[in-house]
């Protein structure tokens, strides 16, 4: 049923790879003086097969569901704000409802199941899954059935996104309670213990940690036996959302659509999609450093390199939106700077 995630990922270009890199060479500027902003060019260049890379077309994608781990307490704020959410973003008063504006870029926005799920809503795709995912503490928390949907749903909004032609997939998330199922997925994943990785989500105080790591303690002692792989620790411990955007970054790498990963919750995906399958790695830029003490560890996993550090711990797809511009410059940088030669200057001997 899960098979896709397997296949192959397309391969980056490497003989464009060095085109771009001597490209990089003649332009007017110290070699290597534009460090990171260089690589991204580089990079983009190879995964697009084309020496000058563009990124004019994006696609942005909230995925949304509820957690039954939120039965256990474990956010500052209620569940029903999940549901409230997707009115918001398909109105334009949500963060990513108005980045995605200011880019020009399309927001679809998927509901995969909340408890209270809303009525029709004109621009949300409702999936209905289930009323989000069984308490992880002690339940798994997604059925195989609903876990091959989540990684499906994903996988379709990349190919709507493909036939789009789109050049830079960001998929964001919403899920009261998502931050706790993050967590959970990361300790299990890098086998760590979840006080390291466990911050306050949406705002919870000392003690308000310290229970949410007791809960993610329980819950990965109750699944223990069955923790042996990527894909069961995604079903135990994670969300329909989470389950999503391993879905759609895989696709991404196999369609050739490069992926910017946004904050805590879309990084613990993108370390299980690189666990289910380690080519789609190259596929993937990491926009931020959010202010989730594990986002750092996370992001040390994947030996990522986030182009933004400001704090950020909202999610929504939001510190992505706001690394994009970053990433244009990047391209318009290396395509459009003179060379030495066609500027009449002198290059160092």
């Amino acid at each position: 049923m899960n098979d896709w995630l397997f296949d192959d990922c397309a391969d980056p270009n490497e003989e464009v790879r060095q085109q771009a890199i001597a490209h990089q060479r003649q332009l007017t500027k110290p070699a290597g003086s534009l460090a990171e902003l260089e690589d991204i060019a580089i990079r983009l260049a190879a995964l697009q097969g084309h020496p000058d890379p563009q990124l004019e077309r994006l696609w942005i994608c909230v995925f949304a569901g509820d957690h039954g781990v939120m039965e256990e307490n474990v956010s500052a704020y209620p569940q029903s704000v999940t549901a409230e959410m997707l009115r918001n973003f398909a109105s334009g008063g949500a963060a990513i409802s108005v980045l995605a504006r200011g880019l020009n870029a399309p927001l679809e926005v998927i509901n995969l199941g909340c408890v209270q799920d809303p009525p029709a809503i004109d621009g949300v795709t409702h999936l209905a899954l289930g009323p989000g995912t069984a308490n992880l503490a002690k339940h798994p928390a997604m059925t195989r059935q609903q876990l091959s949907a989540a990684l499906a749903a994903g996988r379709d909004s990349v190919e709507r996104a493909l036939g789009a032609g789109t050049q830079l997939y960001i998929g964001g998330e919403m899920g009261i309670g998502n931050s706790t199922a993050a967590a959970a997925l990361a300790s299990a994943l890098l086998s760590m213990d979840p006080a390291r990785l466990t911050g306050p989500g949406t705002g919870l105080n000392t003690a308000g940690v310290s229970h949410k790591v007791t809960v993610i303690q329980q819950a990965l002692s109750l699944h223990a036996e069955h923790l042996n792989n990527p894909l069961n620790c995604l079903r135990y411990l994670g969300g329909f959302e989470v389950a999503a955007l391993v879905g759609a970054y895989i696709a991404c790498a196999q369609a050739g659509i490069a992926v910017l990963v946004d904050g805590f919750i879309c990084s613990s995906a993108a370390l299980c999609a690189a666990r289910i399958n380690p080519a789609c790695g190259d596929w993937l830029f990491f926009a931020h450093q959010s202010a989730e003490p594990g986002h750092k560890l996370l992001l040390q996993a994947l030996d990522a390199k986030p182009l933004l550090k400001l704090n950020l711990r909202l999610g929504e797809g939001s510190g992505a939106a706001l690394a994009t511009p970053l990433m244009q410059q990047a391209v318009a940088l290396h395509n459009q700077m003179a060379t030495f030669s066609s500027a009449g200057v002198s290059d160092k001997h």
